[in-house]
This record gives C-alpha cells, structure tokens and sequence, in this order.
C-alpha cells in the first residue's frame, strides 16, 4: 500500500496530467494568491442546473389546490408516511432533506418561495445566463454578477489583487466571470504522469516564467483542494459517503469530491471567501417521483454534499452563508409522463451558520387556476436579486450604491431583503 508521501505524489502527477494535456486551457488558470479581506465572512453560491421542481423540494402541502394539481406526485402532509417534513402550516421539506431539515429547526435555514428572475421564458440556456449574469435579460453581459461584487469588496490591508474567489468545477461559470480575478480547480479525469514525463514537463516550464508561474498556481490550488491529509484524518461521514457513491456507480462521488474541496479552500484563513460549484440532473420531465424517485435521490445527494461541506468547514461554517438557487421552476401540475416541465416561480434556499433562519419567506400566491401565472406555472413574487443584495450586502459587505449601479445595474424595483444574516 502506498504511504502518504507516495499518494501525495500520484495526486500531484494526476493534476499535471489534466493541466498539461488540457494544452492552451492551462493559461486561463488564474494565479492563486494569499486572500486579504475586510472580513472572513464565507459565501457560496450552488447553481441548481436544469429547473429544481420548488413544489416537491419545498411543498405547500397547506395549499388546498396543491395535491389536486400534482397528482401522484403531491408530498403527503407531514406525520404521514413518507410526508413531507413541516417547516409551518403552510410549507415542508421534501423528506430527502434531512440535513436542511436539521439547519431549519437549529435556525440556520431560509426557505423561500415563489422566487424567480427577471426572465420569463423557458429556455434552460437563457434561464441560466440571466441568473448569472445579473440583468433583466439574457446574454446582456459577459461578466457576472458576483465577479462584480468581488470587484467592489471590501478588502483588508494588502493592496495585492488577490483572488477572493474559487470557481469549482469543468469550467469557470458566468456568474464568476469579470475583471476580478478568481481561482478555478476541478477534479482531474486523466491518467498519472509517469516521473520521466513528469520532470521533462517541470522542465520545459521552467524555460517560461508564465508558464512556469501558471504551473505552480496550479499545483498550488490542488494542493489545497487535496489538503494532503491522510485518510485517517478525515471525517467519517465524508469516507461513508464516497464508498457508498462509488459502489452505487454514481458521479456522487465526483461531487463529493467538488463539495469537499470547496470547504478546503474556504477553511484556510488565507483563502478565498467565495465559491460556486454546480449540481446538474434537475430537468425531471419524466418519472420524477415524489417521496421516492429520481429527484428524491438527487435531493438526497445534494443535502449530503451539503452536510459534508458543513462538516468539512468546521468552525468556519459559523461564518458561512450557502445559497442554492435554479434556473426557474417546474410546471404546477404533473405532465403526461409523471413528471414536470419548465415553469416560472421556483424555491431557493439559505443556510449555514451565519443565517438567521427558522423561516419561510414567501408571498404565496396559490396555486389555483386564477393565481397561476399562464395558467400553468407558479407564480413568481419575490425577485431573486432582492435576496442577494440582502445576502451580499449583510454578510460580505458589499456596498449599497455597488449592488445598485455595477452588481445588479437596472434592478431598482428589486428592493434588498434585510434580516437574513444572523
């Protein structure tokens, strides 16, 4: 069996692997940097791709037109089998949020509900780049709207342009794109370099300061993504997780993995204060399930990622705020192959230990034929940028007139919501 030298080394072999071989992808690796903020508050952000159904996520099983438009797959009232878990009497959680279910009743959860963006088509590609980029419309920009809030941070006593934020995943998302700089890892699929490979490499770059100094930031970001631990040092409920995602021959595991290595970055008191990564599979148009089913496997999914992150965060999770937010939402009534299709108003959810939650934050509209918006989907009330400001502003202290004029420019109707933050 390999010792802890030995791994360390393949790791860092596997990494130059998927830098190398990835051949021009390597320049656009951004330098990684000694972080100097105004505060260690931590942000992440998830992006839910493909349109979570809010209504089997977040059920208004007090709703009386609820279970008539949903069919089998309605949530049954808490108390009941496989019912949904009570948050209040009008809203629950979806059983396979165990975890969110526990953050809520220690009042570190917000739910929200009949939230949307200023879009109101439904169009996946479009849907997403208005979420990330900040405006009214898609495809206004090219830059997002968090890059734009680290731009405007606050920082702390360096004058350094250091990266306060990490992008996990394939690529650099939009909402993290911009003239802020930023750190980007992602897991490597590739095989292991070979030690004459590896020092013919080491080699040629040291022949190129760029190259060479892209290199080292690289390897730099995987060392902190790895954290070089032994495996005896790691928490018991994230080695139960990954053994249990790769005997079930699912990408968990993979996730696990972009889950973990964001709360590596985050935990360093010399690392970045934001991250986004994305979880993808949400696009339920047949055999969705209600209790039991595909979303409810992948909401199992995302709520361990979730418990891990927290876990693995350890005392930083106290100064920790996640946002999970999707695209839009999913069709009020169930469709002709037991699932549901693109809709309108959507849930989204805020946690950690810097929330002040225990609450649902809602302007419901119902779902009766007269309320729903196009007579088919959730109708939206509550813009989701009017969260954000309220989040980015308390939490990362991004100022007032900031959000207004450079993070979410044309958005004055969308008022901050104030008192999310503990």
């Amino acid at each position: 069996m390999p010792n802890a030298s030995n791994s360390k080394r393949m790791d860092r072999r596997q990494f130059l692997a998927s830098s190398v071989l990835a051949g021009a992808s390597l320049l656009t690796i951004s330098r990684v940097a000694l972080a100097s903020a105004a505060t260690r508050s931590r942000f992440v952000f998830v992006i839910l791709r493909g349109a979570l159904d809010g209504l089997s996520a977040l059920p208004p099983y007090g709703d009386a037109d609820y279970a008539r438009l949903r069919g089998d797959l309605a949530l049954s009232a808490p108390g009941t089998p496989n019912g949904a878990v009570r948050l209040d009497n009008l809203f629950g959680l979806h059983p396979s949020l165990k975890f969110m279910a526990e953050r809520f009743e220690a009042r570190e959860l917000v739910a929200f509900h009949a939230v949307a963006s200023p879009y109101r088509e439904r169009s996946h590609f479009d849907g997403q780049n208005v979420l990330e980029n900040g405006y009214a419309r898609p495809h206004a920009v090219q830059t997002g709207w968090l890059n734009r809030a680290l731009a405007v941070l606050p920082r702390g006593s360096s004058a350094r342009q250091e990266e306060l934020g990490v992008a996990l995943g394939e690529n650099i998302p939009l909402v993290m794109r911009g003239e802020a700089p930023v750190t980007s890892w992602s897991p490597s699929r590739l095989a292991a370099l070979d030690e004459d490979t590896l020092e013919r490499i080491t080699d040629l770059y040291a022949k190129d300061p760029l190259l060479s100094r892209r290199l080292a930031d690289a390897l730099a970001a995987d060392e902190i993504a790895q954290d070089a631990q032994d495996a005896d040092d790691e928490p018991a409920e994230s080695r139960m997780l990954a053994r249990r995602d790769r005997a079930r021959g699912r990408g968990g595991a993979r996730y696990l993995e972009v889950v973990r290595a964001t709360a590596r970055f985050l935990r360093r008191e010399d690392g970045p204060q934001v991250a986004v990564f994305d979880a993808t599979g949400w696009d339920t148009h047949a055999n969705e399930g209600a209790a039991q089913g595909q979303l409810a496997l992948r909401l199992a999914a995302l709520d361990a990622g979730l418990r891990a992150l927290s876990t693995e965060l350890g005392p930083a999770w106290r100064d920790t705020a996640v946002f999970i937010a999707t695209e839009f939402g999913r069709t009020a009534a169930r469709n002709g192959t037991r699932g549901t299709d693109h809709g309108t108003g959507a849930a989204a959810f805020l946690l950690g230990g810097a929330v002040r939650g225990g609450r649902v934050i809602a302007d419901w509209p119902g779902l009766s034929a007269r309320a729903l918006y196009q007579s088919r989907d959730l109708a939206p009330t509550l813009d989701i940028r009017s969260i954000l400001k309220g989040v980015l502003h308390d939490h990362l202290h991004v100022p007032a007139e900031a959000l207004e004029r450079t993070v979410f420019p044309e958005s004055g109707a969308a008022r901050p919501l104030q008192g999310l933050i503990a």
